[in-house]
């Protein structure tokens, strides 16, 4: 598994700042959403519907799980990154901030 996709121990610091930010109930309904995009798009292969409509229907899933990403990284960026940057711990700084390269790199958007 890639570093990047490992998941990390969140902090009782992180998670307050998180149930606080409005931003996860529309990142939860954005994904359930896309659950039921998805779920249109099982149906139509099971129905075997015409392969254009099923590929539309899978680029309009990505393009919301796409907006789940960005609405994810703009929370994770006013929330657990400003916290590190701000902080006194400059290895947490410096795994956030390593953090956020990689995803860059990830996506080849660096």
């Amino acid at each position: 598994m890639p570093a990047a996709a490992k998941r990390r121990t969140t902090s009782a610091h992180e998670a307050h700042e998180h149930a606080s930010d409005p931003r996860g109930d529309e990142i939860m309904r954005r994904l359930r959403s896309a659950e039921g995009h998805l779920r249109g798009v099982q149906k139509m292969v099971e129905d075997d519907a015409y392969c254009m409509d099923v590929v539309n229907q899978v680029i309009a899933v990505q393009r919301a799980l796409g907006k789940v990403s960005q609405l994810v990284l703009d929370r994770h960026l006013h929330t657990c990154a400003t916290s590190a940057i701000r902080g006194e711990d400059v290895a947490e700084r410096e795994r956030v901030l390593g953090e956020i390269l990689a995803l860059f790199e990830a996506t080849g958007r660096a």
